[in-house]
């Protein structure tokens, strides 16, 4: 595993040297665009919109529209706009774990200190675990400055990048029905959700779509098909047909919505 940023966490007066690893990797197929003739592979080009002529590197700039005008934007503009670059992770404050709504949470990244802090490291990653609180903070990475949160994940720290405020939308964009369900409806919702509790095990849940796509992909490789049964979707239109759908979802408790 390669680390993506070195630098330290600073907690008080305590300097922890870190790595960061990747939390995550995909698991998605990687598909290249061909032409479907020859099956050659699509190469995209820079093309000027007004000549249709292809554009070189070294010829391209960024500019930003404003009142209809395209502001250019070059390199020395970045450089005064992009914060300071630092290898440091200054906690700010710590918090509840709890009190970081999911919709705020980014890319998660493994943390690992170096030799000479591994005592610091796992004092923090012990007080943590005791209090149930986390460290927020902010550090510097690929020119930009992020706001982060620090916690204890299995043995190890988990530091999480979160979004900035700003870049969650807000939900007054999407309409909505007045309308609320019936206390009848509500009862037997929940009932259902009581049934099928269960703790989380991360390990249960898998990516049924890559494997059966992977299926698909060796069949067709030897020349043969293979059986497709598309999903019916049911709509429910009707108090009486919800009723109903509760009614036989709690009396089979395995029977899936579809």
């Amino acid at each position: 595993m390669k680390s993506i940023w070195t630098g330290s966490i600073g907690f008080g007066l305590v300097n922890i040297p870190i790595k960061l690893f990747s939390a995550i990797e995909t698991g998605k197929l990687d598909f290249d665009m061909l032409d479907k003739k020859d099956k050659a592979n699509i190469k995209f080009k820079r093309v000027n919109e007004n000549t249709g002529k292809e554009v070189e590197w070294a010829n391209i700039v960024k500019g930003y529209m404003m009142d209809s005008k395209y502001v250019i934007v070059d390199e020395d503009d970045f450089k005064k706009a992009s914060p300071e670059k630092s290898s440091h992770i200054e906690i700010i404050q710590f918090v509840k774990v709890e009190e970081i709504d999911p919709v705020y949470y980014e890319s998660p990244y493994f943390v690992q200190p170096d030799k000479s802090g591994v005592r610091a490291y796992q004092l923090l990653k012990e007080a943590l675990e005791k209090t149930g609180k986390a460290g927020l903070g902010s550090f510097v990475m690929r020119e930009r400055e992020h706001v982060c949160l620090i916690k204890p994940y299995e043995d190890i720290l988990l530091l999480s990048r979160l979004r900035f405020a700003d870049e969650v939308r807000d939900t007054k964009e999407l309409s909505s029905t007045q309308s609320k369900a019936k206390p009848a409806e509500v009862k037997m919702a929940i009932s259902l959700i009581d049934q099928l509790t269960k703790p989380f095990k991360p390990g249960a849940f898998k990516d049924d779509y890559s494997e059966k796509l992977m299926k698909i992909i060796k069949a067709k490789a030897k020349n043969k098909s293979v059986a497709y049964k598309p999903m019916k979707v049911v709509h429910s239109t009707k108090t009486s047909d919800l009723m109903d759908q509760l009614k036989a979802s709690l009396g089979g408790g395995k029977k899936k919505a579809s």
